[in-house]
Parts: C-alpha cells; sequence; structure tokens
C-alpha cells in the first residue's frame, strides 16, 4: 500500500507565479530555455537550467553550472520569490488543455516504496541521466520539480478534491507558448490531511507516468541519505519525493510517432510490398490521415498517405507487450524492413510527440530531412497500467503525457 505525507512547499507568492513558472527542464534545451528567461531573473530556469547564466556554450553538466542551480534557489529564498510554507500541506494542481481538465494532489512519495515497487516504472532509465538529476537533487538538498503520477481512481480523494477546488485557487494563470490552464489550491485542514494520507494508504500502487529519471534520481538520492546518516529513523523529509498524482481515467496520452532517414535501400515500391507481408495497405492520398483505432498505423511517403492495419496473428492481445503498436511497429516495420534494430541509439531514427501534430511529420519528410513518417495510435492508461503491473517495461517512446507539468509553483526541500 502507498504511503505518502504532506510537507512545507515552498512556493512563489501569488503575484510572482507567472514569472517563476516554467516549462520542465527536459522539454527544452539550454537556447530556449535562455530566450524563455530573457529579461526574466525571477524564471525557474535560473535553477533549472542555470546554463543559462554562463557563455553560451557552456556545458549544462559543468559542475560550476550545479553550484549555479543552488546558489540561484537560495537567492530565490534570500529574495522573496520562494517562500516555504509554515506548515505541512497537500496540494492540488489542476491543469486545463483543449477544455479537458485534470485535477491532481501534491504528495510526498515514500522513497522505500519506489525501491520495493509499490510505485510502478513503466520505462527504462538511463543511468547518465539519473546522475545528472541527482546531482541536481544533491546540491539543492531539494526536489526543485515534481514527477507525475497516476492512481486508481478513488472516491474519498476525489471528494476532498472537489471541496478544495469549489473555492478561489491560490493561482490561476494561462502559461505562454502553449495557452493550457494552471490552478493551485492548498489543502490545509488536518482532518482533510489525514483523510489523504489515509486513502493512499489503502491503494495498492501508484504508477509513474512522466519523469521516470526524476523518480530514480529523487529515490536514490534519498536511499543514499539514508545510508549516510547514522541515526536515521526512517519519518525524516530526505524519505519524501515530491509528486503530483492524478486519478487514471482523468489522464490521457497522446501518441508518439516515428520518422526515418532511409528506407534500407529499398525503393518506395520494394518498401511498400514489403509491408503487404503483414499488414493491409491502403492508399489514402494527400490529405493526413490519422490512425484510427489500435493495430492501425499512418505511413507518410513521397506526399502519399497510407493505412496500414495489422494482420490477424502478427501481434498477441493476450501479451500486454505483444499487444502494442509499438511493439508491432518496431518488430515488423522498423527492425525487419528497415534494419532499425535499437530505437534508442539508431541515428536514422527520430521521434515526435503527438502534441505536435501529424503536420509535423508531414513537414519533415516533405523537407526532404526524413524519408519516412509513421504515426501510431495512442496507448492507453489502462494497458500502460497491465504493463507495470505485470512487471513488463515498455519500448522506448512509446508514451506522451500532455499538459506537461508546470515547474516551480512548489518545491519540496530534503530537511
Amino acid at each position: 500500500m502507498a504511503t505518502v505525507k504532506p510537507f512545507k512547499g515552498i512556493r512563489p507568492p501569488q503575484a510572482l507565479v507567472e514569472q517563476v513558472a516554467s516549462r520542465p527542464y527536459d522539454v527544452l534545451n539550454s537556447e530556449e530555455a535562455r530566450q524563455e528567461a530573457e529579461g526574466n531573473e525571477k524564471s525557474l530556469y535560473h535553477i533549472i537550467k542555470p546554463e543559462i547564466d554562463f557563455e553560451p556554450g557552456t556545458d549544462e553538466h559543468d559542475p560550476r553550472v550545479y553550484q549555479k542551480a543552488a546558489e540561484n534557489f537560495q537567492m530565490f529564498q534570500d529574495k522573496g520569490w520562494l517562500v516555504q510554507d509554515e506548515q505541512e500541506n497537500y496540494y492540488v494542481y489542476a491543469q486545463t488543455m483543449n477544455g479537458k481538465t485534470q485535477y491532481g494532489l501534491v504528495i510526498g512519495a515514500y522513497v522505500p516504496d519506489y525501491m520495493n515497487g509499490i510505485i510502478k516504472k513503466h520505462e527504462l532509465t538511463r543511468r547518465d541521466k539519473e546522475e545528472d538529476r541527482m546531482k541536481h537533487v544533491r546540491v539543492n538538498n531539494a526536489n526543485i520539480e515534481p514527477v507525475f503520477f497516476a492512481y486508481p481512481d478513488n472516491a474519498q480523494l476525489d471528494a476532498i478534491v472537489a471541496k478544495y477546488t469549489a473555492e478561489k485557487p491560490v493561482y490561476d494563470f494561462i502559461a505562454p507558448g502553449d495557452g493550457f490552464g494552471h490552478k493551485f489550491w492548498i489543502i490545509d485542514q488536518r482532518t482533510d490531511i489525514d483523510a489523504i494520507t489515509e486513502a493512499f494508504a489503502k491503494i495498492p500502487y501508484l504508477y509513474i507516468a512522466d519523469g521516470h529519471h526524476r523518480s530514480a534520481a529523487a529515490a536514490l538520492v534519498g536511499a543514499e541519505k539514508a545510508k549516510q546518516n547514522p541515526h536515521h529513523k526512517g519519518d525524516e523529509e530526505y524519505n519524501y519525493f515530491m509528486a503530483v498524482a492524478f486519478p487514471a481515467s482523468q489522464l490521457t496520452i497522446i501518441d508518439y510517432n516515428r520518422v526515418v532517414k532511409d528506407l534500407n535501400g529499398l525503393t518506395n515500391e520494394a518498401f511498400l510490398q514489403a509491408l503487404t507481408e503483414n499488414f493491409d495497405v491502403q492508399e489514402k492520398g494527400k490529405e493526413i490521415y490519422k490512425p484510427q483505432q489500435l493495430h492501425n498505423f499512418s505511413l507518410y511517403l513521397d506526399g502519399t498517405w497510407y493505412s496500414l492495419t495489422a494482420k490477424s496473428g502478427t501481434y498477441n492481445d493476450n501479451d500486454p507487450i505483444g499487444v502494442l503498436d509499438v511493439t508491432i511497429s518496431s518488430n515488423l516495420i522498423l527492425d525487419k524492413i528497415l534494419g532499425i534494430k535499437d530505437l534508442r541509439s539508431d541515428k536514422r531514427i527520430d521521434f515526435v510527440g503527438g502534441i505536435r501534430g501529424l503536420g509535423e511529420l508531414k513537414r519533415r519528410v516533405d523537407s526532404g530531412e526524413m524519408k519516412v513518417a509513421l504515426a501510431l495510435y495512442p496507448v492507453s492508461m489502462q494497458q500502460l497500467m497491465d504493463i507495470a503491473d505485470t512487471g513488463n517495461i515498455m519500448p522506448p517512446k512509446t508514451t506522451w503525457f500532455e499538459p506537461k507539468l508546470r515547474s516551480g509553483l512548489v518545491i519540496h526541500k530534503l530537511v
């Protein structure tokens, strides 16, 4: 069962939240962060992308950069741009995209739950990325950015969230760039705080939706601190890390698509012919074609869209990994026909989040940068949870969650 706790969040004053809040560190590069933070000394990018305070081209992994993050974090607190709440609270964070709102509870997630599988993963992590975030957590002694969890729907938690979201939010703004709405409430009544803790204690598992590297880094630093403390008791703040947990039914996974630079030596005709072994191939013309259901794919080649439907017998609906369209396309198209064996390392393939639309696939092929594009039907939350429950790991680049959590609304200190 899941162990969670409230915490004394460090937050921007209401009047400053729009200046402080930022996109997550890993959805933009250093130059983009530099541009977004230009003229705004209060931007969280000075803490999560502190290389922007150095000469352009400075390595983001330079020890001076991590140190600058800590200096800036302290400065933000000294100047009152970030202020710690006096008591331990839970928080509600709501995001609105395209008229749909999802309501997440900001919690302290338990490090041992990550280590023993109560917090379930569905993706592999890379050690270099873990180490980068571990350095960031260590130097700041804080989780500056939250991770993104899902939990099985729970009526008791829904009722508490509804109680607070009926009131005026502490933060309420539209983020620049994406146009998504962000609202934030403080759950500060002791009876409700206790009820949330008790409700989670009856939930068997939490699921990492997005932020596998941040989750791993936060948990590993917490475990590291426990080992280093000769007086460790288990209730220290470093035993917890910050997450925003949403009811699974409220979340939407959008498509995560592929573009490939060449046809592995095949002509267009030979490539399309090779596809017919395992797919029913239909030409759809010049208008963008979007996959209609599971096991239906959209292909763009030489100015024309095609529908590909996997033939019966090419997949196993009883296998939580084998049923995934990312598995079918990886095995029967990318590997078998195009010779792409490793999605993580092959330089001939790139990945495009569905938030950019299928027009982005067309643009990259029409420009000559890529030869062919493949669009997939999105994975469902139930598929993600089934995979995590069976101890399986999804293939790389399977899920894309949107909207992304805004960073800087609340921060969790490890002391």
